[in-house]
């Protein structure tokens, strides 16, 4: 692939190529269970869902990786128990590794177990908690988004850039609706507060596209209440490479524990940020 280019890498083993070739790998396994998923399970609540398809695509990236690189540590999200505090959990004891892959196999389950074609695979690596690669791949599109710390952000193999909105009134921007049922007024009420602020707003049910489309400029902005590091590293990067900004809805910097997120191309950021506060944003803190 043209993404595949100079990359960080440990024994001449690129980090940016073995994350394209799992995401695209599983996400091509993914493409053909399609509509043909056997299990469906609840998690946390009746909007948190899990597949074996989930599950599988989680495994074949963690051998895949690990073939690489049997030494770092591995995050996914199918691997932790359900809710926000197990969430927390499982990142604190992993996040100060010097090597942390983070994984979300499928961003976008519920659009997937209804055949609603906007689902994600999103694969992060973390140096010392830093975020220096993020992948997220389209599998119904073929569209492979690709970062790496420091140079560049890219899209079937063209560098993207951030949309040039500079005002919230001309601005496209998306949200989700979270899992978690004690998320869903708060959102609600930020939904209510931005709404007549914005051109319009998009929630297509993917966070990891989400950041995808910041990045690409489709969007202009997204927020969302709720979130892991698996649903945001990836796209965390995408948009930093891509000239945007990215914090929590305090507007505090983005870091592996942020759960409820403001992403921008950047020029709206401190106007879109103003606006979750005045709906009452803020006010659930990250640790």
């Amino acid at each position: 692939m043209s993404e595949q280019r100079d990359v960080p890498a440990i024994g001449g083993k690129s980090f940016t190529a073995v994350a394209i070739n799992s995401a695209a790998k599983a996400g091509e396994w993914i493409k053909t269970k399609l509509g043909k998923h056997t299990t469906l399970n609840l998690k946390y609540s009746a909007q948190d869902l899990v597949t074996e398809v989930d599950k599988g695509a989680e495994t074949m990236i963690r051998n895949l990786i690990m073939t690489h690189f049997p030494h770092h540590s591995f995050l996914g999200e199918e691997g932790v128990q359900p809710g926000p505090e197990a969430s927390e959990r499982a990142l604190s004891n992993v996040q100060d590794e010097e090597y942390l892959w983070i994984v979300d196999p499928v961003d976008g389950t519920t659009n997937f177990v209804h055949g609603f074609p906007f689902f994600s695979v999103s694969i992060a690596l973390a140096h010392k908690g830093e975020v220096i690669v993020g992948i997220v791949y389209d599998p119904m599109r073929d569209e492979l988004f690709v970062a790496e710390k420091g140079k560049g952000a890219y899209v079937h193999g063209q560098r993207m850039s951030v949309s040039e909105e500079a005002d919230l009134r001309e601005s496209l921007v998306a949200t989700g609706f979270p899992a978690d049922p004690l998320m869903l007024q708060p959102n609600l009420q930020q939904l209510q507060a931005i709404a007549p602020q914005v051109r319009n707003i998009r929630s297509g049910g993917s966070a990891a596209l989400h950041m995808a489309y910041v990045a690409a400029g489709r969007l202009s902005g997204f927020w969302e209440q709720g979130l892991n590091a698996w649903d945001l590293a990836a796209g965390y990067l995408l948009i930093k490479e891509s000239g945007g900004r990215v914090s929590d809805m305090a507007g505090e910097p983005y870091h592996l524990g942020v759960r409820h997120v403001a992403a921008t191309n950047g020029r709206i950021h401190d106007s879109f940020v103003d606006e979750l506060k005045k709906a009452g944003a803020a006010s659930r803190t990250e640790g």
